[in-house]
């Protein structure tokens, strides 16, 4: 007699448990590599552009430069796992473009690859973001140096109700208020943003231009930021110091509902910043 063939639901386990005997055995020779957790039943909806753009916050604010501004133009690949007890890690690249939409149009596309990692439940997620298509050096100091120029030569006090006007238009005069503001925001929308909470620079309201006993431009200035997940604007004052090729000195304070090391901060970061950015 031939011997009957098992069940399927026997047949099926049998193989369940040759498969995990295999795997075990994997992690055993390499015991140095961990298991990643799988990818992420119940992630934010969006997670690879939140991901992007917390990305170019922290790029933004790290380059330190007006003219060096980037902006969002797509996800192309990425992936994202969660860790119930750590956090999300999202690794993913993404292309870029200019943030003036006055630059010449050879030089507004870029590329960006990242890791973005989302602690749960807390601000400040850890990135590491390499972007390239930029231009070059010279070429972003110069600009910089004009954009300078341009502000120090500016009436004080300045007379500004609010950028950009209630018709969504900038100035061109008010153009470099409006890239430094960016520039200084960045590192708040970073600082402040979480795997369910992100924002984005909505309007400038006040700006008030300080007097320094050096040639840096010093600026206290309050902006609105839109947090998209619960719709709520939040004003936040914000100090920043700069000079072309040094490094960004920004303080700010946030009116909202929170502990108070969440609701202010203060950082410093160095215009050149080889580990964390390329093409520069």
């Amino acid at each position: 007699m031939q011997p009957r063939r098992p069940p399927a639901p026997a047949l099926l386990l049998t193989l369940w448990l040759l498969l995990s005997l295999a795997l075990r055995a994997a992690a055993r020779e390499h015991p140095d590599v961990p298991a990643r957790p799988p990818a992420a039943v119940g992630l934010p909806r969006g997670i690879l552009q939140l991901a992007a753009r917390t990305a170019l916050h922290f790029f933004n604010f790290r380059a330190g430069s007006p003219s060096a501004l980037r902006v969002l133009a797509g996800v192309q690949e990425g992936r994202a796992w969660v860790d119930p007890q750590e956090g999300c890690e999202v690794n993913l690249v993404f292309s870029t473009e200019r943030y003036n939409p006055e630059e010449e149009a050879e030089e507004r596309l870029g590329k960006c690859s990242a890791r973005v990692f989302f602690k749960n439940q807390k601000p400040r997620p850890a990135i590491n973001v390499t972007c390239t298509g930029l231009i070059e050096k010279m070429k972003r100091q110069e600009r910089d140096y004009l954009l300078y120029k341009q502000v120090k030569q500016l009436k004080s006090p300045l007379d500004i109700v609010s950028i950009p006007d209630n018709h969504g238009h900038i100035d061109p005069s008010l153009r470099p208020i409006w890239d430094l503001a960016f520039l200084g925001s960045s590192y708040v929308m970073w600082e402040k943003t979480t795997q369910f909470l992100h924002y984005y620079l909505a309007q400038l309201t006040s700006v008030k231009q300080l007097k320094t006993d050096d040639d840096g431009i010093d600026f206290d200035f309050t902006v609105l930021l839109h947090e998209f997940s619960t719709q709520e604007i939040i004003p936040c004052r914000i100090h920043l110091f700069w000079y072309p090729g040094k490094p960004l000195k920004v303080q700010y304070h946030c009116q909202e509902l929170q502990s108070p090391e969440e609701a202010s901060g203060m950082e410093e970061a160095s215009a050149m910043a080889p580990t964390e950015l390329s093409n520069f």
